[in-house]
């Protein structure tokens, strides 16, 4: 129930001052934010998972590929949270629209990489733990999601200052 009322307190957020703006530190935010989920986000796989030795030896290797490969994705993100944040105050309509169809993007290769690995981890060991995985790794990810998004102002055109 906070995290939704704290979404619903984002979605209303707007910022009027463009010294409102520059005090926003998303970059800060965010890397400060990955770098809490790194540390703890192996530690919940792990305790989720519920893996004997065996489906360990088989699932960590993949894994640790599949959480590179997201780590990339997520760099991209990053960049284009930040291009956000430095053209937040003079938004064209042209760089809202290509700020939103990398978002999409990104959002598309997420997918793929999610398809791909829940392949390899059924393959590796079950559907049903694939299933288990993703579940998890989904509820890691709506919540990091949803820090980032309410820290973000929602944006404004020209006619709406």
């Amino acid at each position: 129930m906070f995290l939704t009322a704290g979404s619903i307190n984002a979605q209303e957020k707007h910022v009027k001052e463009q010294s409102e703006s520059q005090e926003l530190n998303t970059d800060a935010y965010i890397q400060l934010l990955r770098a809490n989920l790194k540390s703890q986000k192996q530690q919940i796989v792990k305790e989720t998972m519920q893996l004997d030795e065996k489906q360990a030896a088989l699932f960590w290797p993949v894994y640790t590929e599949y959480d590179t490969a997201l780590t990339k994705i997520g760099d991209e993100r990053l960049a284009i949270i930040q291009e956000y944040a430095a053209n937040f105050m003079t938004m064209t309509n042209e760089k809202a629209d290509q700020l939103a169809k990398q978002v999409m993007a990104l959002d598309d290769q997420r997918n793929e990489l999610r398809r791909k690995y829940d392949e390899q981890v059924s393959k590796a060991l079950s559907p049903v733990l694939a299933a288990r995985f993703f579940q998890v790794e989904n509820q890691i990810q709506l919540l990091v999601d949803l820090k980032i998004a309410a820290n973000l102002p929602i944006l404004e055109g020209p006619d709406q200052k």
